[in-house]
């Protein structure tokens, strides 16, 4: 390939050459083709991975209304003292964020 073809062998170096060119971006066009079914199929498990996550966490937060809603209702919770706590476990891992990044107990 090259000018040393061409110099030698004239058009039917420059036709070998093409070919070879052809053949490279027919390999390079089926390599990116696999890889855009790979992305497309790793980004598609992202995304059901993250709608069940969703999903999840939705029931965890009924069940959690449900739990506290019922140690409301029993008399077993007073409000103020669970947003005290709240506030207190908040501030446990340094940030009072409306999160909590350190053990449960």
């Amino acid at each position: 390939m090259g000018w040393g073809r061409f110099f030698f062998l004239g058009d039917v170096g420059q036709q070998l050459d093409l070919d070879e060119m052809r053949q490279g971006l027919a390999v390079e066009r089926a390599r990116l083709s696999r890889e855009r079914v790979r992305n497309r199929s790793a980004r598609e498990d992202v995304e059901a991975r993250f709608v069940a996550l969703e999903r999840e966490n939705d029931e965890l937060r009924l069940y959690l209304a449900a739990v506290v809603r019922h140690l409301l209702e029993k008399r077993l919770l007073v409000r103020t003292e669970l947003e005290a706590l709240l506030s207190e476990i908040d501030a446990e891992d340094g940030a009072s964020d409306g999160g909590h990044a350190g053990p449960i107990a």
